[in-house]
């Protein structure tokens, strides 16, 4: 029997309106954490995806000066690299209103993952938790946050019982060395999101939902089917 899961979909006709939508939810959560403790953390994926998600959160009106933004993962490439998901977040979040934020790397400058881990979980580590709001995105191998299939350290990434903030991941559809959050760490927040553009995406969430077949494998299914945060996802064609 497929268990249930803690999952609601948001669908909407075009990808600027599921932008808006989010990027008004999302500042929601930062304004309360601003409110009741002062601060807020939001924790964000790369990619091309949360583009126009970005550009609108980056316009939303909250004390931005008091709201720190990670990343849910990165390519461990400098962000002078156009692949770098900090490059992207500066480009396209961190501008307007938001340019008051401050943003906390994954990328320490060190020559591999491995040798910038214990800096970069030192980073996560400091950081207020729970987030506020941590948003993921989806590839089309069923990926999501650097939780790649046949990843070296997947498994480990994965386990809802791990000790370790972050973790170096290498895949072979991953390109260059990664570093991920673990998936404890992404499930300290008050709030999850799944941003997820197309109807080939659409299908392959659908099938990691019910967990049949080759769907039960994809990484993405262990975020939607833990018990501790509600997923809401968030789709347009």
């Amino acid at each position: 029997m497929t268990p249930h899961l803690n999952v609601t979909t948001h669908s909407f006709t075009d990808c600027k309106a599921q932008a808006t939508a989010l990027a008004e939810r999302v500042a929601e959560r930062l304004r309360s954490g601003v409110a009741e403790r002062g601060h807020a953390v939001l924790a964000v994926s790369g990619g091309s995806t949360p583009k126009d998600f970005f550009d609108r959160l980056a316009r939303e009106s909250l004390d931005w000066a008091r709201v720190q933004v990670t990343l849910v993962d990165e390519r461990w490439v400098p962000d002078t690299d156009e692949r770098s998901n900090a490059r992207l977040v500066k480009a396209r979040l961190l501008q307007h209103a938001a340019a008051a934020a401050s943003l906390v790397p994954l990328y320490t400058g060190d020559a591999t993952p491995e040798a910038g881990l214990a800096a970069a979980a030192s980073r996560i580590e400091a950081l207020p938790r729970p987030f506020d709001a941590v948003v993921l995105g989806m590839g089309e191998d069923g990926h999501t946050a650097s939780f790649f299939p046949g990843g070296d350290h997947l498994a480990e990434a994965l386990d809802p019982h791990g000790h370790a903030r972050v973790l170096p991941m290498r895949a072979p559809g991953a390109g260059e060395p990664r570093i991920t959050l673990t998936l404890p760490t992404l499930l300290e927040t008050r709030a999850l999101y799944l941003l997820v553009a197309g109807e080939k995406k659409r299908d392959l969430l659908a099938d990691a939902r019910l967990g049949l077949g080759a769907a039960q494998h994809y990484p993405v299914r262990a975020v939607l089917a833990q018990p501790r945060v509600p997923v809401a996802v968030y789709w347009c064609p």
